[in-house]
């Protein structure tokens, strides 16, 4: 069985909540949603005193994928 944690510890598997309004053009609101319906996993983590949330790659892209469709996602990718 694959340990729980293997996803949030290998490169490129996670992105920061900054990240991910940036490259897939969510907004705050949006990913709050997500967490709270259960759509996307999250991890608090703070820098230099800054708090930021820790979100899994797949699971972001499963949801703009899912809100705005698949040729969207291919075009933010690029």
């Amino acid at each position: 069985m694959e340990d729980k944690n293997a996803e949030w510890l290998r490169k490129g598997a996670t992105l920061s909540h900054k990240t991910a309004q940036e490259e897939f053009g969510l907004t705050w609101e949006e990913i709050i949603r997500a967490i709270r319906a259960g759509k996307l996993k999250c991890r608090k983590h703070s820098m230099h005193g800054n708090p930021w949330l820790r979100l899994l790659r797949r699971e972001v892209e499963a949801l703009v994928r899912e809100k705005h469709g698949t040729s969207y996602l291919k075009d933010r990718r690029r």
